[in-house]
């Protein structure tokens, strides 16, 4: 995910959220694990599909046909985490997300997600409606779900 701001720029779907690194992300090195970043990314992705107002359409109906991620910088019990998802591409019937986790201010995780859009939950490929097009593709950058005062 570019970090420049003379980067060209589209108007796809995208937030952030901030989630805290709990007690139960960790492992025996006290940092989390490695499957964290998927986690932070599945949740600023439920959160964004939610905010587009096409969650319930598409629950269950988006398995992941692919994971990558880069591991930067550690992250331990009690950081905060800001984690960015885009919509980088919509093929036919798939999504690709790109996604950014960061803590004050660090590059910690840099990954890619893509799923394929089924008909049913277990069902087979078919091609995004028009309308989930739409939002997906110009829904631009929504409001994002900080963690408030009190929960930092």
């Amino acid at each position: 995910m570019p970090h420049d701001k003379d980067a060209p720029r589209d108007d796809h779907a995208e937030m952030v959220v901030q989630r805290r690194i709990e007690w139960f992300d960790t492992d025996a090195s006290g940092y989390y694990h490695n499957s964290v970043a998927f986690r932070l990314f599945e949740s600023a992705e439920t959160m964004l599909l939610e905010r587009l107002g096409m969650l319930d359409g598409v629950y269950g109906r988006l398995p992941r046909v692919h994971l990558s991620a880069d591991f930067k910088r550690l992250l331990s019990f009690g950081d905060v985490a800001d984690v960015r998802v885009r919509v980088a591409g919509l093929g036919n019937s798939s999504i690709t997300y790109e996604f950014l986790v960061t803590c004050a201010g660090h590059d910690c995780v840099t990954g890619r997600a893509v799923a394929v859009y089924l008909d049913s939950a277990g069902g087979v490929p078919v091609a995004w409606p028009q309308e989930y097009r739409k939002l997906l593709l110009s829904g631009g950058a929504r409001p994002a779900q900080l963690l408030t005062p009190g929960d930092r």
